[in-house]
């Protein structure tokens, strides 16, 4: 296997994985920002989306049920994507562009989800 392609499953994998941990980690303070976002069940929402992110850590770190964890992946990025990061809606300028960077983030991450799942098709 390619040790560039290796390492970069190392970082993506652990991005992931370092972010779901975090949901976990800082479960309240990441409930108090869903809510202020106003998302239904935001204890909830914040513990699924751990999950998914998890899930989709472990698949890209391993390289392993690519098709699963590239969907998983997708199912979170798109809601969180739009709704967390929603910086068109923010007037302070200061969190429009944390907001804007969080966006565009999270929108090279799904582009690289559906990549993935692009090549298993």
């Amino acid at each position: 296997m390619n040790i560039v392609f290796w390492i970069g499953r190392i970082i993506v994998g652990v991005y992931f994985l370092f972010n779901a941990f975090n949901h976990f980690g800082q479960l309240n303070m990441m409930t108090g920002y869903a809510q202020s976002k106003g998302v239904p069940a935001p204890k909830l929402a914040v513990i699924v989306a751990g999950i998914l992110l998890f899930l989709g850590g472990l698949s890209v770190l391993f390289w392993q049920h690519l098709f699963w964890g590239m969907i998983a992946l997708v199912v979170f990025f798109v809601p969180v994507t739009f709704t967390m990061h929603n910086f068109w809606a923010i007037e302070d300028q200061q969190t429009k562009m944390a907001e804007m960077v969080n966006f565009t983030k999270n929108m090279a991450l799904l582009g690289f989800a559906l990549i993935v799942l692009a090549q298993l098709a």
